[in-house]
């Protein structure tokens, strides 16, 4: 099947985000309320027993109301039989993003919370996600972190449907001990996942991640949580208990995690811990009498909160902490740093502030000129791969991407609205350099990705349309031009046919 003409009734089809095993996500706006979505595509049409899996996650996502699992919009069936699931793009990238880095504290809890309440919703249903990785935790625009891909989401009660057979699903550096061992799962595989979420988040690294798959299975059935740095030492506690090997020993499940994840985040930590992780790379650190200046607020700050019961209280240090933390997010924004590093750019300390006051002007005018220098900055490396000829390859670092990220941000932005068409007219003019080549299938190819950027281009469209008719005119020609190249020599050999014509001419 050729998806590279996908239509989908109602949607209007941008291209691919990505491919799995058995089904393709395309980004699309859902022309009736004219939003972005990301619509999942199964592959085949003769797998009935993934197509009743995939009608059954629709059906059970459909199910699920929280602010952290992925909202569905539609499911139905393309015209060629195949089934379809649309959801919200979520256009923040991944979890993945943060590999190798870590995270302030705070912020690691705030992910790993948001997640853990979806996950609570999800186990009251009586389900397991059994696929807990940074690849399946997604981010809106306002930094919320998401949870989704609950394709291999089961019931309990059929979880040995799988397990009789000693199939292991789920990613194997973030599978439990049971999960590894084929064992029936319930909601504490997924806290033990979670926790090695948390436990990379904190660190930067995975330790349970080995050479190869087996290597990887025994390190989470034998190697104990390791140690935290000194640092991290408040959250040594609560990394033992997600991680622990014999899922009793483990929380009984997410609300009392939550708990747990709620006594950290108390005024205590909330107040007291207010700079970033240290960063060994990072740049421009302030003046000794600054750094000075600072601790001695917030040892005050600290001592205030110690002293004073009253509701007074409470309000000054919240106010000096927004300060605070607004002066970071400008400074931030003025460097470039828009998004990274993580926990150390101008949109952690804008949602930060957020977090602490829902209305705070001041952060949200940060935000609004946050997204718009990315904007500024992604419609210029659309520029330069349309410059560059990098119109859809490579993957995630090509013109069409980049245009695509922005109408995300701003779906009417009339700069990548104009760029795109600049892709499909550039795919016009390299389809007909293949036809002056008489490469035909070159040709078409450039037209076919020429539609996927721009399915309702008239140009491109009549270029389909009359393909065939010119690639048959262009071998009638050929074929005439050949034979009327062969006749004077075939005349020149004939020497009777020679003779005869010098006589009566």
């Amino acid at each position: 099947m050729n998806d590279k003409l996908l239509d989908i009734p109602g949607y209007l089809v941008h291209g691919r985000l990505g491919k799995g095993g058995m089904a393709e996500v395309y980004l699309a706006t859902q022309e009736s309320l004219n939003r972005k979505v990301a619509v999942k595509v199964l592959d085949r049409l003769d797998d009935e027993a993934f197509a009743s899996r995939f009608v059954r996650e629709a059906r059970m996502l459909a199910s699920l109301h929280h602010p952290s699992i992925v909202t569905i919009h539609d499911v139905d069936r393309l015209p060629d039989g195949r089934y379809y699931l649309a959801m919200e793009f979520l256009p923040g990238g991944d979890l993945g993003r943060y590999k190798g880095q870590t995270l302030e504290p705070l912020e690691a809890l705030r992910i790993v919370r948001q997640i853990a309440g979806a996950l609570a919703v999800v186990h009251d249903k009586g389900l397991v996600h059994r696929d807990i990785k940074p690849a399946n935790i997604l981010f809106r625009d306002d930094g919320t972190a998401v949870l989704t891909d609950f394709g291999i989401a089961k019931d309990l009660e059929l979880d040995t449907e799988l397990t009789q057979f000693n199939v292991a699903v789920g990613s194997p550096a973030y599978s439990s001990p049971e999960q590894a061992q084929c064992q029936a799962l319930d909601a504490r595989s997924d806290i033990y996942s979670l926790g090695v979420i948390l436990l990379e988040l904190l660190t930067g690294e995975n330790p349970y991640r080995g050479a190869n798959y087996a290597e990887t299975v025994l390190n989470h059935v034998q190697m104990d949580p390791p140690l935290l740095r000194r640092g991290l030492a408040d959250y040594q506690h609560l990394i033992d208990r997600m991680l622990a090997k014999d899922p009793d020993e483990r929380f009984s499940d997410c609300r009392v995690l939550l708990e747990s994840l709620t006594e950290l985040c108390e005024l205590d930590l909330d107040f007291t811990r207010i700079a970033p992780a240290v960063q060994l790379d990072r740049p421009a650190k302030p003046s000794a009498a600054r750094s000075r200046y600072r601790g001695l607020i917030w040892g005050l700050a600290g001592l205030m909160l110690l002293v004073v019961s009253s509701g007074g209280g409470y309000y000054v240090v919240l106010r000096m902490k927004i300060a605070d933390l607004l002066e970071l997010g400008e400074q931030r924004l003025a460097e470039g740093k828009l998004m990274e590093p993580a926990g150390d750019n101008a949109d952690f300390y804008f949602h930060e502030v957020l977090r602490l006051d829902k209305d705070n002007d001041k952060a949200g005018d940060g935000l609004q000129r946050l997204l718009a220098a990315r904007i500024a900055n992604t419609l210029a490396l659309a520029n330069q791969r349309l410059a560059e000829d990098r119109l859809l390859q490579p993957e995630q670092d090509n013109a069409v991407f980049y245009y695509q990220q922005v109408l995300g941000w701003a779906p009417t932005n009339e700069q990548a609205l104009a760029g795109l068409q600049k892709v499909a007219q550039r795919f016009v003019a390299l389809s007909e350099d293949a036809y002056g080549r008489r490469e035909f299938a070159m040709a078409l190819e450039y037209i076919d990705a020429g539609l996927q950027v721009a399915p309702e281009d008239e140009t491109l469209l009549k270029l389909q349309a009359d393909h065939e008719q010119r690639v048959r005119k262009a071998k009638a020609t050929k074929v005439a031009s050949s034979r009327s190249k062969s006749q004077p020599r075939q005349e020149e050999q004939n020497p009777i046919k020679k003779f005869w014509n010098r006589l009566f001419n």
